[in-house]
C-alpha cells in the first residue's frame, strides 16, 4: 500500500478526521536528536499523520544539546506552534520551555521521555515493563553469573524507569549473591560511543569476566557488542530495545539476546491522536485511552497513554518480520547456525 494511503487509514481508524483547511493548525516537534535510529521512524509516523490530517508541522533537533533544545522550543513557538510534542533530553531542564509554552496556551505532550509537570501530556511505552523483559531475557540465559548494567542517560527519567524494572526481576538474585553486579553505569545521551568506552573500561577491570550485559537500549548496545568483540567475548549476552534494525540483525546472528521492540509506528500515530484532539478542545482527561499515571521520581498525577513492549530473540524475529519494520534480507544477512525460523527458508513450501 502506498505510505500516503497508509496514513489515511491510521488516520480513519484512530479518528483523526482531517481538519478544515481554513484552520491549519501548527504543531511543533522538538527533537531530543536524531542520532538514534528510532526517531526516524516516530518523525515520519508523527508527520505522516498530522499532515494528512491537515496539520502543519514544523520541527527541531536539538543534537542532544540542553540549551539547543531550549531554544529550539522557543523559536517552535515563535513560529506558530499551538501545541508542542517534546523529547525532553534533560527533564528537568527543560520546564521553563514549558512553563513558557503553557503560559501561551499551547498543550505539551511528553513524547517517549517523562515530562513531569501538571498538564503535560505523557505518552510512552511501559518502559518499566522494557526494563523487566531485557532481565527475564538474560536471567533465563544466565541465571548464575557476574552482571554488566549499561543505562542510559541520567537526565532522562527512562533510564530510571528502565533499570527499576530489571531489578524488578533481577533484584532477589542480586541479594542473594546468584548474580553479582561487576559493573554499572549511565551512559550520557544513551550514546553508543559512551557506552563502548565503559564496557571496554569494565572489560578491563573485570580482566574480562563478565557474563551478561543488562543493557538499556539497541543503540548502546552496539557499543557494548563492539567492545566485547574486542576482548573476544562476542557471546556475553546482551539486552537492548527499540527494534533497530542493526539490533534485529544482531539477535539473528546471536550477539545480542532481546531487544525489545516498541513500535514507533503506533506510538507516533497515538501521539498525533492526541494532538488532534486536544487541539479540537478536547480536555486531557477525555482522550481516548487515557489513564492518570504517578510513577514518576515526584509521584505527580500525570495524564499519559502507555504502550506494550514486545520482547524480540531468535524465537520470534518473524514479528518484525512480518509486521512490515524490517526486511528478511537486513534481519538474516549475518545470521548464524543455527539458523533461527525466521531466516532458516530450506523449511519454506
Amino acid at each position: 500500500m502506498h505510505r500516503f494511503a497508509l496514513l489515511m487509514v491510521l488516520v480513519a481508524v484512530l479518528g483523526l478526521s482531517p481538519l478544515a483547511a481554513s484552520a491549519k493548525p501548527v504543531v511543533g516537534i522538538s527533537w531530543s536528536n536524531f542520532q538514534e535510529e528510532r526517531w526516524k521512524t516516530d518523525e515520519a509516523s508523527v508527520r505522516g499523520a498530522l499532515e494528512a490530517a491537515g496539520v502543519r508541522v514544523i520541527s527541531a533537533d536539538a543534537q542532544s544539546s540542553t540549551e539547543k533544545q531550549m531554544a529550539d522550543v522557543e523559536n517552535l513557538l515563535a513560529r506558530g506552534a499551538e501545541l508542542l510534542i517534546v523529547v525532553a533530553h534533560d527533564a528537568d531542564a527543560i520546564l521553563p520551555a514549558v512553563l513558557l509554552a503553557q503560559a501561551a496556551g499551547v498543550h505539551v505532550i511528553a513524547y517517549d521521555r517523562l515530562i513531569e509537570w501538571p498538564g503535560v501530556f505523557y505518552l510512552s511505552f511501559d518502559n518499566r515493563e522494557v526494563g523487566r523483559i531485557q532481565a527475564r531475557a538474560l536471567q533465563a540465559l544466565v541465571p548464575r553469573g557476574r552482571y554488566v548494567f549499561i543505562k542510559g542517560s541520567a537526565q532522562d527519567p527512562n533510564s530510571r524507569f528502565v533499570h527499576e524494572g530489571q531489578l524488578d526481576v533481577l533484584g532477589p538474585a542480586l541479594r542473594s549473591g546468584e548474580i553479582e553486579n561487576v559493573g554499572e553505569q549511565f551512559i550520557d545521551g544513551w550514546l553508543p560511543e559512551g557506552a563502548q568506552r565503559t564496557m571496554e573500561q569494565i572489560l578491563t577491570a573485570t580482566a574480562g569476566r563478565v557474563d551478561a550485559v543488562v543493557c538499556s537500549n539497541d543503540g548502546m548496545a552496539g557499543g557494548v557488542a563492539a567492545a566485547l568483540a574486542g576482548a573476544g567475548r562476542s557471546g556475553v549476552p546482551v539486552s537492548g530495545q527499540d527494534g533497530d534494525h542493526a539490533a534485529l540483525a544482531r539477535v539473528a546472528a546471536g550477539t545480542q539476546a532481546v531487544s525489545v521492540w516498541k513500535d514507533s509506528r503506533a506510538l507516533g500515530t497515538r501521539a498525533a491522536a492526541v494532538a488532534l484532539a486536544l487541539l479540537r478542545g478536547t480536555a486531557p482527561a477525555d482522550v481516548s485511552g487515557r489513564i492518570v499515571w504517578n510513577q514518576g521520581p515526584q509521584r505527580r498525577d500525570v495524564d499519559a497513554i502507555l504502550l506494550e513492549p514486545t520482547p524480540i530473540t531468535r524465537d520470534n524475529l518473524a514479528v518484525v518480520i512480518d509486521a512490515g519494520w524490517v526486511s528478511h534480507d537486513v534481519v538474516c544477512a549475518r545470521a548464524t547456525d543455527p539458523l533461527p525460523a525466521a531466516c532458516d527458508r530450506s523449511t519454506e513450501p
